[in-house]
């Protein structure tokens, strides 16, 4: 067989991942928070960009307006109060607020546990050991080092650093300065008064049990009956494991900022974007004109060039990323009226393809589309995630939706009787009953999704 060496021209069409394409993939897929930090950090580094604000000559007529309904109002009302010096008008008993009693943000755990510190009758070195301590409780509430190892790094006696150490454990909140967990339910229930040796020998001993619903075995250990376990379980359960996590930092305040909210308006859902969040950009009026009056083999041509070009495409991208997302949540709420009509049981089962079918994309594109993006509903804001669910096929043909599925489970659960309470095998066979054809095994899948125990944890005895 001869081998031989040609060469032939082939036409082929090739997706090439250009730097403007990498931008408007990552412009799409950003959330409205983290857009106006991306559009942020392109107004520092491109100054062809800026932010559009009003035209002066509407700020003009608008302050005009203001300053002549303020004069008109101004004489009006000196008119009608000639002489107000001449009238005694009785005065109104009205609780007077001092803004002294408003603080700008709420106290930190630290602060918290700082502040009752000086309250102490403590010495100058047990100051110095409870500041140590304070400073290594962590947002739970539990001291995050070892008595052993404080007292080596503050250079004191162990027995110095435990007694500072019961006294921050009588602070508020109950059970803060506890090494672990056990530690924790037992100061509790000591300052409430409530502490018997049975509670004792159940937290100390038996609370992994506890845990795992081995009411049986406790009983036994304890020499108690289950009504009783059961009794000490409902106590325990009024305590608190994490003490100090109604003192969390400003820092860790998450808001959800919707990119787009649905509201009804004559029997019809109309659309509105949210863009108050993100600027509005523009071109630079002034390197604008630079650019046309500059030479065209010039250096500051070719600059600026570049910049305008950049800043161009990212005006694009933002806006078509709009569209897109608008695009998107229209299609959704088509699928999904009668969830927003009457609530989560008429919820439908929906997949990116599908979405992708209607407006004319990529599957890809739906995806990153909705990622984590939220929708504020007249049913309340929702992750754009949350609308996509798999769903299994009832009796009548219809589809049904996970979420939907969710919330019916949910309702046996709560109907059930606690003394006997549904197994998984049960709540298939209740929902087989209403024309929903599922496993037990999708019904415990369902289930530990939705954080319910299985019967044997949720059965009581008491």
């Amino acid at each position: 067989m001869q081998v031989n060496f040609s060469l032939n021209l082939t036409q082929t069409q090739k997706l090439l991942m250009t730097p403007e394409l990498k931008q408007a993939i990552t412009i799409l897929q950003l959330s409205s928070l983290e857009l106006t930090e991306y559009i942020e950090n392109e107004l520092m580094e491109n100054p062809v960009l800026e932010i559009e604000d009003l035209d002066y000559d509407d700020e003009e007529e608008v302050k005009g307006v203001e300053e002549e309904d303020y004069n008109i109002e101004w004489q009006e009302y000196l008119e009608q109060c000639a002489d107000v010096d001449f009238i005694r008008l009785p005065k109104e008993d009205k609780e007077e607020k001092n803004f002294e009693n408003f603080i700008h943000s709420a106290p930190t755990l630290q602060e918290h546990l700082m502040n009752q510190l000086f309250l102490t009758n403590l010495d100058k070195k047990g100051f110095k050991i409870g500041e140590f301590l304070i400073g290594n409780i962590d947002h739970r509430g539990y001291l995050t080092l070892d008595v052993d190892e404080a007292a080596k790094i503050l250079k004191a006696k162990k027995s110095e650093v435990e007694k500072v150490l019961k006294v921050i454990q009588s602070f508020d909140p109950p059970g803060v300065g506890a090494r672990d967990l056990k530690e924790c339910l037992l100061i509790q229930l000591e300052q409430k008064g409530l502490l018997d040796e049975q509670l004792r020998r159940l937290i100390e001993d038996h609370l992994q049990d506890l845990a795992e619903a081995k009411y049986s075995k406790i009983a036994e250990r304890l020499n108690i009956t289950l009504a009783r376990v059961q009794e000490l379980k409902d106590l325990l359960l009024t305590l608190d494991p994490k003490p100090g996590r109604n003192f969390a930092s400003g820092n860790e305040t998450q808001y959800i900022v919707p990119d787009a909210s649905v509201r009804k308006i004559n029997d019809e859902y109309v659309i509105i974007m949210n863009d108050t969040v993100t600027p509005r950009l523009s071109i630079n009026p002034y390197y604008r004109s630079l650019l046309i009056s500059e030479e065209k083999d010039s250096t500051t041509l070719k600059f600026l060039s570049k910049r305008f070009e950049s800043a161009l495409w990212l005006i694009k991208s933002i806006e078509q990323r709009r569209m897109t997302l608008y695009k998107v949540i229209k299609a959704i709420i088509d699928v999904q009226k009668e969830f927003l009509d009457h609530g989560i049981s008429y919820l439908k089962p929906l997949t990116l393809k599908q979405i992708a079918d209607k407006i004319g994309v990529h599957e890809s594109t739906v995806s990153r589309a909705i990622n984590g993006k939220y929708v504020q509903t007249p049913r309340g804001t929702f992750e754009l995630k949350f609308f996509f669910s798999n769903g299994l096929e009832s009796s009548d043909g219809s589809s049904i939706s996970a979420e939907t599925i969710k919330k019916m489970i949910k309702e046996i659960v709560n109907n059930e009787n606690p003394y006997n309470p549904a197994s998984d095998q049960k709540i298939a066979d209740e929902l087989k009953e209403k024309g929903i054809n599922i496993s037990r095994r999708t019904v415990a899948k369902y289930r530990e999704e939705m954080g319910i125990p299985c019967s044997a944890k949720r059965k009581r005895y008491a």
